[in-house]
């Protein structure tokens, strides 16, 4: 994945807010814990290790 400095623009995140959302409507807990480490992990390898 390319660099990108906004993650408002960042398909990935949007896709880990949308599954991490997908999962809560669900009531997987687990999964949503997983898709926001998944998220964490992209923001600090794909765009400097920025933070919400």
């Amino acid at each position: 994945m390319t660099d990108q400095t906004d993650d408002a623009s960042c398909r990935e995140c949007e896709e880990f807010d949308l599954a991490e959302a997908v999962a809560r409507a669900e009531d997987d807990a687990s999964r949503e814990t997983d898709c926001r480490v998944l998220r964490r992990r992209h923001q600090q390898t794909d765009h400097g290790g920025q933070q919400e």
